[in-house]
């Protein structure tokens, strides 16, 4: 029973007429991807739920994080380094060396080049 005496079925058809429609997802593992750290969920129970098209997750379980080397390889966009090849007068390869250094900081990448 939910709180205030509403049953689950009840909490469904008012959820449904108000547009809102909740889903479980079967998974065997959820990883949230972060700058310097994996949050690594096991065993989780995942409730899918959409509101106004916007979609939310609700995820509950085992919870362990793993630390990871951050690889900027695949973040440094060609935009970033056009703006330093620019500003800092170099090639592309001196460039993309700034940037892995600075770990993708463009200010940093500019300054340490200029000096």
């Amino acid at each position: 029973m939910i709180p205030g005496g509403m049953n689950p079925k009840q909490m469904k058809k008012i959820m449904k007429r108000m547009g809102i429609k909740s889903d479980e997802i079967a998974a065997e593992q959820v990883i949230i991807k972060c700058v310097d750290r994996d949050i690594i969920i096991d065993e989780p129970s995942v409730v899918k739920t959409v509101i106004q098209g916007q979609e939310m997750f609700q995820i509950q379980g085992k919870v362990r994080e793993s630390e990871t080397e951050a690889d900027l390889s695949g973040s440094i966009s060609q935009e970033d380094v056009d703006l330093v090849m620019a500003q800092a007068r170099v090639n592309e390869e001196k460039a993309i060396a700034a940037l892995e250094k600075s770990k993708g900081d463009l200010a940093q990448a500019i300054i340490d080049l200029k000096s």
